[in-house]
């Protein structure tokens, strides 16, 4: 069993950089792979980005390749997302999931956060 809670979310201008962090409890944290996905008013969850339990590999969408940065420190519990040179677009909530492979569904992660909402202005 893991919970999971998000934070570091915010209004931030177009341009601008967040830190979403996601802390972990449980004692096996370190062997889930994690995900970010976030979520628009009226539009479906959408994948974000990936890490497996090793932080080996990383995985990110299309959108967001080059921008955000997927990283995790297991003896923290804690998985970050650093978000650079955001965009209106950007503008979602933001949740944090477990699972035991780095996938891009949403419905393939086991445990999720209650979300942190983030809002790019123009």
């Amino acid at each position: 069993q893991v919970q999971l809670v998000e934070s570091g979310g915010g209004l931030v201008q177009a341009g601008g950089s967040l830190r979403l962090s996601c802390a972990a409890s449980g004692r096996t944290f370190s062997s889930y792979a994690m995900g970010w996905f976030r979520q628009a008013p009226g539009k479906e969850r959408e994948f974000v980005a990936a890490i497996s339990w090793s932080r080996g590999r990383t995985y990110y969408s299309d959108s967001v390749k080059g921008r955000f940065t997927i990283s995790r420190d297991n003896a923290k519990n804690t998985v970050y997302l650093q978000m650079n040179s955001l965009k209106p677009e950007d503008t979602a909530v933001y949740y944090c999931a477990a699972g035991n492979n780095i996938y891009n569904k949403w419905d393939l992660y086991d445990y999720w956060g209650q979300g942190t909402q983030v809002t790019v202005s123009s």
